[in-house]
């Protein structure tokens, strides 16, 4: 019981690790937004983040255990996830440029409302009442943040909802995945698809944009190097718990995010945020918290 509690509190910190790793990630990405596009920022993160990618898989017991595989069954899958990061990142880089950086990550943060919805089409799901409940309680948050139909409403603020929709849509499709996939494996195809995404947008909109300097080049591994760690720490705390012991721990990227978009960028939105960012904060609790409870149901009633 203690090695078993052990392993949840080093995948909690773990995971927090990688939730300020992302943050750092979204600050340079901030940072280089005047001077190069989304797409190209996009480029340069999947290209980096292969390295921590394969390394993760490299890593995995269970993918040695199966013979060490590159191909899978649901390949296709697997890079459809992969378009779907693509826009993802697309969008949530474009709004850091054109956004405070902490009311576009917090925008972000229903992509657990939007998972619980899209659960019903695409995998079957009932969502009962209480889960509506706390979907609509997050969404009434997302709409304090956005204001629409005010003056202060912008139109960018529906770049970062757009990303937690695809964000959405790639956590509910790894579901579909055979279960006997490496976790690993899934991320590299998703990597690498979004990489060949991310170039075929960076070509659309007319190449890529001469690095200025060796400072904007450290900047830009450096971004690869954040957000790459991050995934690979957070593969390796959900090897360590189940993913509902850490979900619950994923909103302290909200204050986090505020905390750095302040130091960094002197932004302190708390008109946008207050009290939006409490509501969808509550709403995806709630539905984490209702999730475990199912889970622990149907365990007693298999036991």
């Amino acid at each position: 019981m203690t090695a078993r509690q052990d392993n949840v509190a080093l995948a909690i910190i773990l995971s927090l690790v990688a939730l300020v790793l992302f943050d750092l990630m979204g600050l340079v990405i901030k940072h280089l937004s005047p001077h190069y596009t989304a797409a190209e920022l996009s480029a340069y993160r999947n290209f980096f983040g292969l390295f921590p990618s394969l390394i993760a898989l490299w890593s995995s017991p269970a993918w040695h255990r199966a013979g060490r595989p590159w191909r899978m069954r649901q390949w296709r899958l697997g890079l459809m996830r992969g378009v779907y990061v693509t826009f993802a990142q697309f969008l949530f880089y474009f709004s850091l440029g054109v956004m405070p950086f902490a009311t576009a990550s917090t925008i972000t943060y229903a992509n657990a409302l939007f998972t619980t919805a899209l659960a019903i089409p695409l995998l079957g799901e009932k969502v009962g009442p209480l889960r509506w409940i706390a979907v609509a309680i997050g969404f009434v948050g997302v709409l304090f943040i956005m204001k629409p139909g005010s003056e202060s409403f912008s139109v960018h603020a529906l770049a970062p909802l757009g990303a937690a929709f695809l964000y959405a849509m790639t956590g509910v499709t790894a579901r579909l995945m055979d279960p006997d996939v490496p976790s690993p494996l899934i991320n590299l195809y998703s990597t690498l698809a979004s990489l060949a995404g991310a170039l075929v947008l960076v070509m659309i909109a007319g190449g890529f944009s001469p690095v200025r300097s060796m400072a904007d080049a450290a900047w830009i591994v450096s971004m690869g190097a954040f957000g790459g760690t991050a995934v690979l720490l957070l593969v390796i705390s959900y090897r360590m718990t189940e993913q509902s012991n850490l979900a619950p721990f994923s909103y302290f990227g909200i204050p986090i995010a505020f905390v750095a978009g302040w130091l960094f960028f002197d932004e302190t939105p708390w008109g946008d945020l207050f009290p939006g960012g409490l509501l969808i904060a509550v709403g995806g609790l709630i539905v984490i918290w209702r999730e475990r409870q199912m889970r622990r149901i149907a365990r007693a009633a298999a036991g």
